[in-house]
């Protein structure tokens, strides 16, 4: 029986989208399919067959139909994807069987046919592919192991590497026809004297993923690390696996990113087993995931472990048991036992090795957290266990979703790092002194004389930023550099300044945005000190609108109190939340040197900047600046609330200062978490609303509580909203109005 290398089947593709270099960047599915079987040991080739090929989406684009030579009516009737691979392996299988071989191997001009195009559409289209489609061999790989000189890989083409060898171009013009012709002549050349290459460079495709634990001590590459954004919540590690269907992740190699909740915030760090399968997973920004665009971003090794790696020796010792499906429980009664949890799972869910296959949670004093982590040793089971999710153990109900060994990791990280409440400062119960605002942060105004700067690299100081800024550092008000850092007190890649005047800020805008600091380009826009304030003291700002910090918004009564609502709600005061940050002395103001007249003093990059000891700031895991932010700043002060409760002496006047202008207060309910205040708007196109008119309500824990606050100018329009508006649908949602007067 002749050997894998002794048969090679020369197969190319063409999409009707981009093809060449870039096959299979767009998505686009595969309209042809040539190939010509070639004797090794015989040094003669087989019959050259040409197939097109119909896709679902009858589409072709200009490039296609120029590159290609081909029309909607050549396609139109083809057969599908799947015919043709049985036309494939039939027309294949018959040929070897006249030259008495019984196996091949795919020889290729370039990877991206296969791990590109071929793979990716069929894990789409659910479609089995032959087992020779996951092996193959590069002609360019093995022109180059042959003749070393001819240069670096990646700018090897046929015809260069034919006019390295003295071949003649092929002359048939017939696209897939012309590629497989050049590559037969090469490979039977480079079997001559002087030569006698043997094509013996086999690369592979993975079957699946394997799962697998991953140590903080491990070396990681950062040339092999990806970040993907814009994932499912509910996605699992197979299912990114999935979307980089034909490239080859290594074991473990995919690290799913939690929020400070610990809830997974559509992020995951994917590491491949070398560069080159690295720079294929870019080329798949922006490709989908059932309905979703999926960003792919450059990361680090660094990033990659910080999420993905652990020390733990439970945790390894839990991760040991290769081949197992991992199950997240979360919501567990904190006084749940093993026994109970097994028993909860029931017999057609059984765990591997008993109690072994369980590992809860805890915090280091020995708390339970009401998370924990099964594992099952097949698909079944865990589709058993599954079944149980939302259903009841003791008075709680229980969530289970799918996991990852990494997830293992960063949730036992997460945990096993929380400071213990005993090791806290004590809150101050005494009322603390009133302040308008904070040292230094400036008074709330819409005149856009601020400057955001997004993405900054987290290694960046003031000095940084400062030269980054270049000749408009003269235009900076005395202490207007404000970072913000997350609550390690490190920096959140995110920065304001305010300048002299809206004018001064909008060349900022203009001059410096997406200029590059330190190998990354930074977003830079024009904004508002009111903005500004907000973000600096725990709120958001998105593209959906501004909404305030948790803690300056009203804590509304129950829902059965709608007709109750004497008064306005009593709220805490700025300054009875927010007590003097730690701010650093400035430096004294310096001269600069191309202008004598201006001067400058700002503060030197100490890692307590806008650190307020009663405040917890917290942030999603840092992501890529290159695409909109996900990061949210959320306050929550502790302690502090009761004695802030006390000190304020005029709580309707705080509430003025949160509730929108007066009118008639209506409250809306039900609304979905993602909706902004731009969506609510739309909903009452033609009530004379403004957009300062709408309140979006958050939870203490920084999460919208899917109520909001809408003033009305007079009763008469209130009354007219909830009667035409109330119980309709709400981007696919009901939601109720209820007047608050």
């Amino acid at each position: 029986m002749a050997s894998h290398s002794d048969t090679l089947v020369v197969f190319f593709g063409a999409t009707a989208g981009a093809n060449g270099g870039k096959l299979g960047s767009d998505e686009r599915e595969i309209i042809l399919l040539v190939w010509q079987i070639v004797d090794l040991h015989e040094k003669k080739a087989g019959k050259l067959q040409r197939c097109l090929v119909k896709p679902d989406s009858l589409e072709l684009t200009d490039e296609c139909k120029e590159e290609t030579g081909l029309t909607l009516e050549d396609i139109v009737k083809a057969k599908p994807l799947d015919k043709v691979l049985q036309q494939f392996q039939q027309s294949v299988s018959s040929e070897l069987k006249c030259l008495g071989r019984s196996s091949y191997t795919l020889c290729v001009n370039s990877p991206l046919v296969i791990r590109q195009a071929l793979h990716p559409e069929a894990s789409k289209k659910n479609l089995v592919l032959p087992e020779c489609f996951f092996s193959f061999v590069d002609v360019r790989k093995e022109f180059h192991k042959c003749c070393p000189g001819s240069g670096p890989v990646q700018e090897l083409n046929l015809n260069s590497m034919l006019e390295y060898v003295g071949l003649p171009a092929v002359s048939d013009q017939l696209i897939g026809v012309k590629e497989v012709q050049g590559m037969v002549q090469l490979i039977l050349h480079l079997r001559t004297k002087p030569y006698d290459h043997d094509f013996s460079r086999v690369e592979t495709v993975t079957y699946k993923f394997d799962s697998g634990a991953c140590s903080k001590t491990e070396m990681v590459n950062s040339e092999t690390v990806i970040r993907a954004r814009g994932l499912p919540w509910q996605s699992s590690d197979q299912d990114i696996a999935r979307f980089f269907k034909g490239l080859s992740i290594a074991k473990g190699g995919v690290a799913l990113c939690l929020n400070a909740q610990g809830r997974r915030n559509g992020e995951a760090l994917v590491r491949f087993i070398d560069p080159e399968h690295r720079d294929l997973a870019l080329q798949r920004h922006k490709h989908h995931m059932g309905s979703r665009y999926i960003e792919v971003y450059k990361a680090t090794g660094e990033e990659f472990l910080k999420i993905a790696g652990g020390t733990s020796n439970e945790v390894a010792q839990f991760l040991s048991k290769e081949n197992q499906v991992i199950i997240r429980m979360r919501g567990l009664p904190f006084t749940a036992t093993s026994q109970e949890v097994l028993s909860f799972l029931g017999p057609e869910s059984p765990v591997t090795d008993g109690t072994e296959g369980l590992l809860f949670v805890k915090y280091p004093d020995g708390r339970p957290t009401g998370d924990a982590f099964v594992l099952f040793s097949c698909e079944e089971y865990a589709q058993n266990a599954l079944k149980k999710h939302k259903q009841i153990l003791g008075k709680r109900y229980i969530e289970l979703f799918r996991s990852t060994a990494a997830e293992v990791q960063q949730v036992l990280n997460r945990y096993m790092s929380t400071p213990l409440i005993s090791t806290l400062p004590p809150s101050p119960i005494v009322p603390v002194p009133v302040l308008t605002t904070p040292p230094f942060l400036p008074a709330a105004s819409n005149t856009r004389d601020c400057v955001r700067l997004r993405g900054l690299p987290y290694t960046a100081g003031i000095e940084d930023i400062l030269e980054f800024m270049g000749d408009h550092t003269v235009d900076i008000k005395p202490h207007g550099v404000h970072m913000v850092l997350n609550q390690q007190g490190r920096p959140s890649g995110d920065a304001f300044i305010q300048m002299k005047s809206s004018d001064k800020a909008f060349m900022v805008a203009q001059k410096c945005h997406k200029k590059t600091m330190k190998d990354r380009y930074v977003e830079v826009f024009q904004c508002s000190t009111e903005e500004m304030s907000i973000v600096l003291m725990g709120g958001t700002l998105n593209r959906s609108g501004l909404s305030p910090p948790p803690c300056k918004l009203p804590c509304l009564s129950p829902p059965t109190a709608y007709a109750a609502f004497p008064t306005p709600p009593a709220l805490l005061s700025e300054a009875a939340l927010y007590q003097p940050p730690l701010l650093a002395a400035p430096r004294p103001p310096q001269t600069t040197a191309h202008s004598p007249a201006h001067t400058l003093a700002y503060y030197p990059p100490h890692p307590h900047l806008y650190m307020n000891m009663n405040m917890n700031y917290t942030a999603y895991y840092p992501s890529p600046p290159v695409s909109p932010s996900t990061v949210g700043y959320f306050a929550a002060p502790p302690g502090a609330m009761a004695a802030a409760v006390a000190a304020q002496p005029h709580p309707a006047a705080a509430a003025s200062t949160v509730l929108p202008q007066p009118g008639a207060l209506v409250r809306m309910q039900g609304l979905p978490y993602n909706a902004g205040v731009k969506d609510i708007l739309s909903f009452f196109q033609g009530y004379q609303l403004q957009p300062d008119a709408v309140l979006i309500l958050y939870n203490f824990s920084g999460q919208c509580s899917g109520e909001a606050l809408i003033t009305f100018p007079s009763e008469e329009i209130a009354r007219q909203a909830i009667t035409e508006r109330s119980n309709h649908l709400f981007y696919g949602q009901q939601v109720h109005l209820a007047s608050c007067n």
